[in-house]
């Protein structure tokens, strides 16, 4: 079962390649120019560049090497955290897109990530957002409520990166965030956006961050004196396309067909789960327990099928990510009760963590009680990565080129 779990992962990304989906929704008419952002980047980048030769392009991926020819340039930039190289790449997209016409048309790919490898800050420092990005990350909010405030801090996110060029826009998104929201993905550069400065400012006070140079240019713009971000209905809506070609649920989907085929039940329970890792973990176990004592919602043997975005409120200085916390969790809530199980990140990387994920099997306990590993301990400061790294159960794959969101599966005899 371990094997087939790994399998599976695998199988479900090649079914999604980005260069599959990008591929399937390419224009018939040649682009003036192209923008790949995002993890993602260089391989949606690879079917548009094969399709239109000669039209000129940048791309702005995480993890590759600075290159340059003919038509174009790969500019890579940082993520969770922006940093220099984010903002000029930013300026360079920002300059290149500003000095198209009304008659010129730009196809515009963004996966997960663009947020930070894409940065040009408004109002603040560079350095101010890297401190405020860190500080979202670690108090638990959620996405939706991370872009909210980087969009006004922004003058690409929100829309303002398609208000900022003439040219007629094709944007094909690959959503990572739960509920496929575009205005959410890389916080939305082609997409209006219905959050304002002063749900900005809320978002600060719920989560108790202070950054009184964040908060000045939030209370302008509440009080007026700064632009709104573009909001549905504006005038330039009328010449973006903005088309979603990839999505959590196409990934779980991918999977459900791999194990339909193994011929085992495979249900998928959503694709829009979100909350602390902790309580994800609590009700995932509760179901289990229902389904191996009642044998309800579903009849045994069942595979369960999940994804969304967990968070974690961090507390620790431990190593992993929000899937192996998710796992951690689940071994605690089942105990000697265990279950085969796999969560990953689809881009590969959890977290702080060199893993995409990690594994669960059924004698993750007593495992874990031989090697003398204390769960609660590796829970309490965050190190759930630490502990799957000693009983060898790190689900370990490299960058996947590939950026759906999470992945969970739960295979219960």
């Amino acid at each position: 079962m371990r094997e087939k779990l790994i399998e599976s992962f695998w199988d479900a990304l090649e079914q999604t390649h980005p260069v599959t989906l990008t591929k399937a929704h390419l224009p018939l008419r040649t682009p003036s120019f192209i923008v790949s952002v995002g993890k993602a980047a260089l391989t949606m980048l690879e079917p548009a560049r094969a399709a239109f030769p000669n039209a000129p392009y940048i791309a702005v991926p995480k993890d590759a090497t600075p290159s340059e020819d003919r038509t174009g340039r790969i500019m890579p930039a940082a993520h969770p955290v922006p940093d220099g190289k984010s903002v000029g790449a930013a300026e360079v997209v920002l300059d290149a897109i500003s000095k198209l016409g009304s008659g010129d048309f730009l196809l515009f790919l963004v996966s997960g990530g663009g947020s930070s490898l894409i940065c040009a800050p408004w109002g603040i420092s560079l350095e101010t957002k890297q401190t405020l990005t860190q500080a979202l990350l670690r108090s638990g909010a959620d996405i939706q409520e991370m872009n909210a405030v980087r969009k006004h801090l922004s003058r690409i996110k929100g829309g303002r990166l398609a208000a900022a060029t003439q040219a007629r826009i094709l944007a094909l998104y690959l959503s990572d965030v739960p509920g496929d929201d575009l205005s959410v993905i890389a916080s939305g550069p082609t997409v209006p956006d219905q959050s304002t400065f002063a749900e900005a400012l809320d978002i600060l006070d719920k989560y108790v961050l202070d950054f009184p140079e964040v908060r000045a240019h939030l209370q302008k713009g509440a009080r007026g004196q700064l632009p709104e971000s573009p909001k549905p209905g504006d005038a330039w809506l009328e010449r973006v396309e903005n088309r979603l070609i990839g999505s959590n649920q196409t990934l779980l989907l991918a999977a459900q067909r791999y194990w339909q085929q193994q011929g085992f039940q495979a249900v998928i329970l959503s694709d829009r789960f979100q909350g602390e890792a902790r309580d994800l973990a609590r009700f995932h176990a509760a179901l289990v327990q229902s389904i191996r004592t009642h044998a309800t919602p579903f009849l045994p043997p069942v595979l369960l099928l999940s994804g969304g975005e967990a968070s974690v409120t961090v507390h620790g200085s431990g190593q992993g990510g929000r899937n192996q916390e998710f796992l951690a969790w689940l071994a605690f809530y089942l105990r000697e009760e265990g279950v085969w199980a796999l969560a990953a990140d689809s881009d590969g990387i959890d977290g702080n963590s060199e893993a995409a994920g990690a594994l669960l099997a059924p004698d993750t306990w007593s495992r874990a009680q031989k090697h003398n590993l204390d769960l609660k301990a590796h829970l309490s400061r965050n190190d759930a990565g630490s502990f799957f790294k000693a009983l060898d159960d790190l689900l370990v794959t490299g960058p996947t080129a590939n950026n759906l969101n999470d992945f969970r599966m739960i295979y219960i005899a």
